[in-house]
């Protein structure tokens, strides 16, 4: 084979390396939105149970009105989470705020045992213990999307064609920091 056509294999193949690796960005971009989206889907599903609560907190004033407020809290954080943008600093307010409500609902429940025993308040407190499930697990879908990502770009030969073409930033993973205060083991120094 003539020099020629080495060199001419030799590009192609490299366009071809290239244009992957550009193409594995753009997906792993695409996948972080996406399961940002899913997360921001997971969190206004609990917009469907919030009236229910309110309502049968609101029959209970009397017991706890501290409760009716902190849902209201809870709403409000959560339809502040846009799904166009990753905003992990507004979905530690939403779950902040969710952990602030289901607390408020559970010392209220067992102070008052009439409103414990409301089948309808236990089905839907089970239902927003589901609802926090789902969260929990598209968050983790999320987190590892993040760093798939970040890999992606900060690993070579992804790093130098993201330097040169793709020029995507680096991406906030969640982190609950009240969670893991609990937790002895850390990476790194903070």
């Amino acid at each position: 084979m003539s020099d020629t056509i080495i060199l001419a294999l030799i590009a192609v193949i490299g366009i071809v390396v290239l244009i992957w690796f550009y193409n594995q960005i753009v997906s792993g971009r695409n996948a972080i939105q996406r399961a940002w989206s899913d997360v921001i889907v997971q969190e206004r599903q609990k917009l469907k149970v919030i009236p229910e609560l309110e309502r049968i907190v609101e029959e209970h004033k009397a017991y706890e009105s501290g409760v009716l407020e902190k849902l209201t809290e809870m709403r409000a954080a959560v339809t502040q989470l846009a799904s166009d943008t990753v905003d992990t600093d507004a979905l530690k307010t939403a779950e902040s705020k969710t952990k602030s409500a289901l607390s408020g609902l559970k010392v209220a429940m067992e102070a008052y045992p009439d409103l414990k025993t409301a089948s309808l308040m236990n089905n839907l407190m089970r239902e927003i213990a589901d609802q926090q499930d789902n969260i929990a697990a598209a968050i983790r879908i999320f987190n590892q999307n993040v760093e798939l990502f970040n890999n992606s770009i900060e690993t070579f030969p992804g790093s130098a064609v993201n330097k040169r073409i793709n020029k995507e930033k680096r991406q906030r993973s969640f982190d609950d920091n009240e969670a893991a205060s609990g937790l002895s083991f850390r990476l790194g120094a903070e």
